[in-house]
């Protein structure tokens, strides 16, 4: 590592550095948590189905659904790191974190979350705490490309034509914060549902031609979750159907690569999360 992984109240610290006001940390901040949540609670899930399918025998039946909450006290956050993820779950050792640090500063308080539906077993456990860490920070950049900062009351407007750039706005913030690489990547690399350099060239993005997409399990997971809250005005949640017609404005092939990764993911009770924020869902 070359960089710091952020703790909690580190993560707010940085929020509230680069917003330029209350009203852009709120819609951000608040995107963000949401975001994490959903993010953690497929991670929850991939790690259940991976190790029920590590104990079942070879000629088990299809897996059933699995309550990703199983096992927590009452009221406990979805976003706690879990001790089942081994050390060398992913490079940057992240778990092996004191697991007290998802307890500090925390200034937010995460939903109650249902079951994800769906699914299928992944390759290996996922590192529970950096997909919270990851999500918490992946719209960072979006600060950077507001039209209109909400400072004088009038509402947040954010600029169109430069949002595309928020990820790797974000991602080379991050790094100047002295954040750890690994973390800085969840910025950069979350954007549609993988945005490829043959997307960038095909659809003639204000982006240097590369790769912008997941390049592990925790950075495709955030990649997902984003995908069911939009920080429109007003905020809204997204279900599957409403977010795979906004894939196939762009391509036939952006929505196929969606409805996959449903499928490999699962499928968030997000109408619970809407009524907890008392936010619509499209």
């Amino acid at each position: 590592m070359s960089g710091y992984i952020p703790t909690l109240e580190q993560i707010d610290e940085l929020h509230r550095r680069i917003s330029p006001s209350e009203a852009a940390y709120e819609l951000i901040h608040t995107h963000c948590v949401i975001v994490a949540t959903i993010a953690c609670q497929l991670a929850r899930r991939q790690n259940a189905l991976f190790s029920r399918r590590c104990t079942l025998p070879k000629d088990a039946p299809e897996l059933q659904p699995v309550d990703v909450n199983a096992g927590l006290p009452d009221g406990a956050a979805d976003i706690a790191p879990t001790d089942a993820v081994p050390k060398d779950a992913t490079p940057t050792n992240v778990a092996a974190s004191d697991a007290s640090d998802a307890t500090m500063g925390l200034s937010w308080t995460v939903p109650p979350t249902g079951g994800v539906e769906g699914g299928k077993v992944p390759p290996r456990l996922l590192d529970e705490r950096l997909v919270m860490i990851g999500g918490l920070l992946h719209d960072i950049g979006t600060y950077r490309v507001l039209k209109h900062d909400g400072s004088d009351g009038e509402p947040l407007k954010f600029d169109g034509k430069r949002y595309i750039l928020h990820g790797l706005l974000g991602y080379e913030w991050l790094l100047e914060q002295g954040v750890d690489e690994s973390v800085a990547q969840f910025a950069r690399n979350h954007t549609g549902v993988g945005l490829t350099r043959e997307d960038v060239i095909r659809q003639d993005l204000p982006l240097p031609p590369d790769d912008y997409a997941p390049v592990n399990l925790e950075q495709e997971t955030v990649m997902v979750a984003d995908k069911f809250h939009s920080k429109s005005t007003p905020p809204k949640f997204l279900s599957v159907d409403a977010y795979t017609a906004k894939a196939l404005r762009f391509g036939e092939e952006n929505g196929r690569r969606w409805l996959a990764l449903v499928e490999r993911y699962g499928r968030p009770d997000i109408a619970a999360l809407a009524e907890k924020y008392h936010m619509r869902m499209v």
